[in-house]
């Protein structure tokens, strides 16, 4: 019996952690659930799973769930500093960082540093800051278990292998504006971009896929969690998000993890790793996929893409920088603010403007993430 804290537990991969476990009772407990806002949703699955903890984030619904659970035994913090307390119970063995962008990293920090198996939804946290928490979990002798099925899709592939990576290739939908033209997107609205025609996913990693950026930090998640030099990593279009991702050996042969977009898959082997669980998720039916199809992603009409590589390659805290303008201008075209090619130009422009630190420590990413937000929302301003 596995013991599970789901850090982000009302989001898309939390709601559906929790529907992993709920099919496997003998295997897991959940011990902890935190979310940042969505308290009533919170509330439900904190009834439903009976955690020992739950940590609202928002201080504001604090009372509102304190209430609710009343007649549990479930205590009831909350606050930042309550999640980053909490995952050092002694009675969790799994945490699953589901929190969206830079919010993961502190927790994360203090789930490793108390000894805890990391499961890793959040991206960001080894986007934000890899070389501090890879060497953070070496030294803590903690696994750092990759919830992303990309990513997971690498690690399954090098299960018992020995050999030496020549390259990974990082399979990408192209997302819903993959063959619009230049002049197209200059007009695309955040509805369209939402709708996404493989996975089901939060709005912001939607939007990261539209753009493109989602394959850039993943490019840049996937240095840190395999060890690799960035002329390791290549990115193809696969249309049909059947191959979740690819290794290329030595030899020539090329490993391939596949199956139907389901992210319940990778967060299933995550938490049973190294075991298979059964489990009734859909098959894949090739009947249904005469065609598997490739391409090149095109960097001129999705700059995102260049300009994560870009930031993986200067090293230090670009990519932080490239993280938080991405997070301030995601935002902004969600509520309509700015068009869709003007997100990538602002995280340019932003990246440039900032302070470079090559080798940053944990205060450093705190302070050039807090003044990316500030130097994006300032060109926002202009933009208006």
């Amino acid at each position: 019996m596995r013991k599970i804290a789901i850090l982000g537990s009302t989001g898309s991969i939390g709601t559906q952690t929790l529907q992993v476990i709920e099919s496997n009772p003998e295997l897991f407990s959940v011990e902890l659930l935190t979310a940042q806002n969505n308290w009533e949703l919170l509330v439900q699955q904190a009834l439903k799973f009976q955690p020992n903890e739950v940590v609202i984030g928002n201080r504001k619904n604090y009372q509102a769930v304190k209430d609710a659970l009343s007649g549990t035994d479930i205590k009831v913090y909350t606050g930042k500093e309550s999640i980053v307390d909490s995952v050092k119970s002694s009675n969790i063995d799994i945490v699953l960082t589901a929190l969206v962008g830079f919010a993961g990293l502190e927790p994360t920090i203090s789930a490793i540093k108390s000894g805890k198996t990391i499961a890793l939804a959040n991206k960001e946290t080894l986007v934000v800051a890899g070389e501090l928490i890879t060497k953070l979990a070496i030294d803590s002798k903690v696994p750092i278990l990759p919830v992303d099925s990309e990513h997971s899709a690498i690690f399954q592939c090098l299960a018992g292998e020995r050999s030496p990576i020549e390259k990974i290739i990082l399979t990408a939908s192209g997302g819903p504006f993959r063959n619009f033209s230049y002049e197209q997107l200059t007009s695309v609205t955040s509805s369209e971009a939402l709708n996404h025609p493989n996975w089901c996913m939060g709005n912001k990693i939607t939007i990261d896929s539209a753009s493109l950026m989602n394959k850039g930090l993943e490019v840049i998640e996937a240095k840190w969690l395999f060890g690799l030099k960035p002329e390791q990593i290549e990115v193809v279009i696969h249309p049909q998000s059947i191959i979740h991702s690819m290794v290329q050996f030595e030899d020539a042969s090329i490993k391939a993890q596949m199956g139907l977009p389901d992210m319940r898959v990778p967060i299933q082997y995550a938490l049973t790793y190294p075991y298979r669980a059964k489990s009734d998720f859909p098959r894949l039916d090739f009947q249904n996929f005469s065609q598997l199809t490739f391409e090149q992603p095109d960097t001129k009409k999705f700059p995102n893409l260049a300009l994560a590589r870009e930031a993986m390659v200067k090293g230090g805290n670009m990519p932080c920088i490239l993280n938080a303008a991405n997070e301030i201008v995601v935002e902004s075209f969600l509520q309509n603010d700015i068009s869709f090619l003007s997100m990538s130009e602002i995280i340019a422009e932003v990246m440039n403007k900032s302070s470079f630190i090559q080798n940053p420590s944990i205060d450093d990413y705190e302070q050039s993430d807090n003044e990316a937000r500030v130097k994006t929302v300032e060109l926002l301003s202009y933009k208006h």
